[in-house]
């Protein structure tokens, strides 16, 4: 009997696998890492930082109960009552308007938390027709230009996680205008901290594109 060629395929290196499988972890990778940096900002971003002597404080918005202000609000009204006490002559803004779970503003809500813990309602403006931190800023430097309300130093009052963004969205609405200032409440309910810094690298970037 003739014996039959044996063929052998030469060695063409070790396989990779599918070309498919590899750029998906490429992508992920540059998602995990960009989302890590991103993290790292707003982890930054999240501190006390007082310029200047501030003569407004403005108090941003957040969810607004039935019974009075969620959590983080109320972290960030507690943080501007505390800063109130040694200076008490602030003119305050109060920013927020009111979502569709709303029963009031957020402004409307934040005026009536500081008035019952002391504050004069007379120092205190309302700002009550934004929805998002962009509109917060915006909406505000038309309302102390209507009030006619001069101030070179202005201190923003938010909590941590949302301070980056503030900053960032800060130097498109009023440039070179004014010195900006920052309080870093905390956030006092674990959940709801955990979801933000989740969330917040997100926003970063949505802003970073679109709120212009």
């Amino acid at each position: 009997m003739r014996k039959r060629k044996q063929y052998y395929k030469p060695y063409g290196g070790r396989r990779s696998g599918p070309i498919w499988l590899l750029s998906l972890l490429a992508v992920a990778l540059i998602f995990v890492l960009g989302f890590v940096v991103l993290l790292g900002i707003v982890l930054w971003g999240g501190r006390d930082q007082l310029n200047g002597q501030p003569q407004v404080m403005v108090i941003l918005g957040c969810q607004a109960n039935p019974d009075g202000p969620s959590v983080l609000l109320r972290d960030r009204l507690d943080e501007a009552l505390d800063y109130l006490e040694d200076h008490p002559d602030l003119t305050i803004v109060v920013a927020g308007g009111q979502g569709d779970d709303e029963v009031l503003s957020e402004a409307q809500c934040m005026y009536d938390y500081l008035t019952a813990h002391g504050v004069d309602g007379a120092q205190i403006l309302l700002e009550d027709q934004s929805h998002n931190t962009w509109e917060n800023l915006r909406y505000t430097k038309a309302l102390l230009a209507e009030q006619e309300v001069e101030a070179t130093d202005i201190v923003v009052v938010s909590n941590g996680f949302h301070l980056a963004r503030v900053r960032m969205l800060w130097d498109r609405v009023w440039g070179g205008e004014t010195t900006l200032s920052t309080l870093a409440a905390p956030s006092s309910h674990l959940p709801s901290r955990l979801s933000m810094y989740i969330r917040e690298p997100f926003a970063l970037v949505k802003s970073f594109f679109f709120d212009r």
